[in-house]
């Protein structure tokens, strides 16, 4: 895996002056933090933290692309999106083998080809979590190994054309999904 050159970090424009956990399970901490800014001036800022996830865009020989549909519960309804997820208790995991992993879990997929696409950040008005992004090809059929959360999890492949369309038509509202499809077009990737 390669990952592209990050951009140098600039100068820290917001100093925390303390910082308190408001809440913390097993997938995320939200804290609050008293903040003070570059001009003096003072606030708060909410931040949740999770640890990054890898999503997969699986490629079929015929171009086709694996999406999986499931129930979301924050949004109470079933949408597609590109198979995605991490590894609870695992913050440090391997991108590349959380979406190998992540790949076969909800898919029951394996990738002779796995490209690392790039990272982006998910929310990061609020979030640290980010999201590597892979291209899965040459792939074969094995078992899925779907979590509890992922019960009614559907798997089916669409050609190119037809997932932007569900883009278009609001089958697929995932941002993350709608980013890593667009990142990979804009590189020539698909």
């Amino acid at each position: 895996m390669s990952q592209e050159n990050e951009m140098e970090s600039p100068v820290c424009e917001i100093t925390a002056l303390s910082t308190r956990v408001v809440y913390q399970n097993r997938w995320m901490t939200v804290r609050e933090d008293k903040i003070q800014r570059s001009d003096g001036s003072t606030g708060i800022y909410g931040v949740v933290e999770k640890s990054d996830f890898a999503l997969v865009i699986p490629v079929n020989a015929d171009g086709s692309l694996c999406l999986v549909e499931q129930y979301r519960y924050p949004v109470k309804g079933r949408f597609w999106e590109f198979p995605q997820g991490s590894w609870e208790g695992v913050a440090t995991a391997d991108p590349l083998d959380l979406a190998r992993g992540e790949l076969e879990e909800e898919t029951g997929l394996l990738a002779r080809e796995m490209h690392y696409v790039g990272h982006l950040f998910e929310c990061y008005g609020y979030s640290t979590q980010g999201c590597h992004i892979f291209i899965a090809r040459d792939l074969q059929a094995t078992e899925t190994k779907l979590d509890p959360e992922e019960q009614g999890l559907i798997s089916q492949a669409f050609a190119l054309e037809a997932v932007i369309a569900m883009v278009g038509d609001g089958r697929i509202k995932d941002a993350m999904s709608i980013a890593a499809l667009g990142l990979c077009r804009l590189k020539g990737l698909l």
